[in-house]
């Protein structure tokens, strides 16, 4: 069964389960990664550890919404 067939009998449940189905999908998604999450914490803390040192490029809040 492909896609475009999946879909196609998706849309001939009830509402009640096209809704489960959907909850089901969307719940996958957010499924916490944790190689992504360690990633993104040596990420955040490479940033702050440059902020504080002086050396990241920052904007001020004028440059950002203002320009």
């Amino acid at each position: 069964m492909n896609l475009p067939d999946i879909i196609e009998e998706a849309l001939h449940l009830k509402p009640q389960e096209r809704y489960i189905i959907i909850e089901n999908l969307v719940h996958s998604l957010n499924q916490p990664n944790e190689e992504i999450d360690k990633v993104w914490i040596e990420e955040t803390q490479k940033r702050l550890r440059a902020y504080k040192e002086g050396t990241a490029k920052t904007l001020s809040y004028d440059q950002v919404f203002h320009e």
